[in-house]
C-alpha cells in the first residue's frame, strides 16, 4: 500500500500524509503512525485564522487516535508554530486536532458520546485512557454545549435541595417548570448558595419571574423576596404535609403510646401504626389495613383529630380561588387551636407565617413534584460514578440529563 493510499484509507489527518506505520507487540497491541507534513498544504494561524507562509518552529508530538483493528493507535505528529504577521508565533490550526490536545478530535467525540451512557471509569478502561483525561474531555464538551445557560423567557421556577454528601451536605437545583429544564445547580441551600443563580438572571431576568415553587426553606424565600419582589412564592403541598406527619402525627402517636404504657396491647397497636397513619387512605390497598386504620381512629380521639385535620390541610391547595383558600385556612386554623393538642397547636402557629405561599397555590397550580423525580435521577447519576470529585462536572452532568421539553 502506498503512502497516499494509507492516508486516504486511514484518513482524517488533513494536511498530513502517512510516512511509516509500525505495530508494536512488545507494548501490547499498539499501532504507531508517523505523519509527515504535506508540502503544499496551506498553513492557517490558530489565532486570527489568516493564511500564513512562514514557519516559526516545529515540535513533534505524540497523539492518541481512535483504535485501528482493535489496537491502540498513536500518532507522531510534527506540530508547527507559524509566524503570523498579526499574532506572532502561533500554533497552526488543524481541523482534526485541537490546540495543545493529546487526543484527536474524533477520539474526543467518541469518548464524549460514550460518557453519555457509561461512567467515566468504564469509558477510560475501554479506550485505555487515564480517568482524568476522559473526565476533562467530557467536561469541556458539556461546558461547550451548556454554557452560557439561556435564561431568556424564564418566568416560573421551582427550587429544591438534594443531598450531595453524607453529613447533611446539600446542593440546590433550580428548574424551569414549564419545560422541566434544569437551569442551575449549586452547592449549599443557603441564601448565599443560591445567590449566584439570581446574579445569572440579572435585573431583567429577575423582573420576569412571576412565581417560584419551593419547600418551606426560609433562605430560598428570603432571596426570592429580595431579588424578585414581584414573584409569588408557592409552598409545596408534599413538603408541608410531610412536616405535618413528622411534627404532629408522629409526635401525637408517641405521646399516646406513652400514655397507654399500662395497657400493653393498646400501646402496641398505637406504637406500630406509624406508616398506617402517615399514608393516605387511598394508598391502603389491603382491606385489612383500612379496617385496622378505622378501628385505631375510632378507639383514639386524639389520633382521629390529627388524622382528619391532615386531610383538611391538603384541601388548602385545592381551592378555586385565593378567597376560598383563606376561608379554608381560617376554618382549619380554628379547629387546630380548638383541639388543644399541643403538637398540632404548635404546628398551626408555625405554619401561619407561610399562609401567603399556601394561598398562592390557588392562583399558581405549581409544585415541586417534578423536582422529586429529578432528585431521584440525580441519585442514579451520582451512584453510576460512585460519587463525583468535581462539583462543576457533576452539576454539568445533571444539567445535561435534563435539557427540557422543547
Amino acid at each position: 500500500m502506498s503512502e497516499g493510499d494509507a492516508t486516504s484509507w486511514l484518513g482524517g489527518w488533513e494536511g498530513y500524509r502517512v510516512e511509516t506505520i509500525q505495530r508494536r507487540a512488545d507494548e501490547g497491541r499498539e499501532v504507531w503512525i508517523f505523519l509527515g507534513r504535506e508540502p503544499c498544504a496551506e498553513m492557517i494561524c490558530d489565532g486570527c485564522g489568516q493564511s500564513v507562509d512562514r514557519v516559526h518552529d516545529i515540535e513533534t508530538r505524540t497523539v492518541r487516535d481512535l483504535p485501528i483493528l482493535d489496537a491502540a493507535t498513536w500518532l507522531s505528529v510534527p506540530r508547527r508554530r507559524v509566524l503570523c504577521p498579526c499574532c506572532g508565533p502561533k500554533l497552526e490550526r488543524l481541523d482534526w486536532l485541537d490546540r495543545h490536545a493529546r487526543v484527536t478530535r474524533r477520539l474526543a467525540e467518541s469518548v464524549v458520546r460514550l460518557c453519555k451512557v457509561l461512567p467515566v471509569k468504564q469509558v477510560a478502561a475501554f479506550f485505555g485512557l487515564h480517568w482524568s483525561t476522559v473526565k476533562d474531555l467530557d467536561k469541556r464538551a458539556l461546558q461547550r454545549d451548556l454554557d452560557p445557560v439561556d435564561l431568556s423567557g424564564v418566568e416560573v421556577l421551582a427550587m429544591d435541595e438534594f443531598a450531595i454528601q453524607r453529613g447533611h451536605r446539600y446542593a440546590t437545583v433550580v428548574i424551569e417548570l414549564h419545560t422541566r429544564r434544569v437551569l442551575w445547580v449549586g452547592r449549599e441551600r443557603s441564601r448565599e448558595g443560591v445567590r449566584p443563580f439570581f446574579d445569572l438572571l440579572g435585573e431583567e431576568g429577575c423582573a420576569r419571574i412571576k412565581a417560584v415553587a419551593m419547600d418551606m426553606n426560609a433562605a430560598y424565600a428570603n432571596e426570592v423576596h429580595d431579588r424578585c419582589p414581584q414573584a409569588e412564592i408557592v409552598y409545596d403541598l408534599f413538603h408541608v404535609v410531610a412536616k405535618y406527619g413528622h411534627d404532629v402525627i408522629d409526635r401525637v402517636r408517641v405521646d399516646e403510646a406513652n400514655r397507654l404504657r399500662d395497657d400493653k396491647k393498646a400501646r402496641k397497636v398505637v406504637k406500630t401504626a406509624r406508616w398506617l397513619l402517615l399514608r393516605n387512605r387511598d394508598n391502603l390497598k389491603r382491606p385489612q389495613d383500612q379496617v385496622r386504620l378505622d378501628e385505631l381512629l375510632a378507639a383514639n380521639h386524639t389520633l382521629m383529630t390529627v388524622y382528619v385535620l391532615k386531610d383538611e390541610l391538603k384541601q388548602l391547595w385545592r381551592q378555586p380561588s385565593t378567597e376560598a383558600a383563606k376561608t379554608a385556612w381560617n376554618a382549619w386554623w380554628t379547629q387546630a387551636l380548638a383541639s388543644g393538642i399541643a403538637p398540632l397547636v404548635r404546628f398551626a402557629k408555625k405554619l401561619e407565617p407561610y399562609l401567603p405561599g399556601i394561598v398562592a397555590s390557588a392562583s399558581w397550580h405549581i409544585n415541586t413534584s417534578i423536582l422529586e423525580g429529578i432528585n431521584n435521577r440525580i441519585k442514579v447519576i451520582k451512584r453510576m460514578a460512585y460519587g463525583y470529585r468535581d462539583d462543576a462536572y457533576f452539576f454539568l452532568k445533571i444539567r445535561a440529563a435534563f435539557p427540557g421539553i422543547p
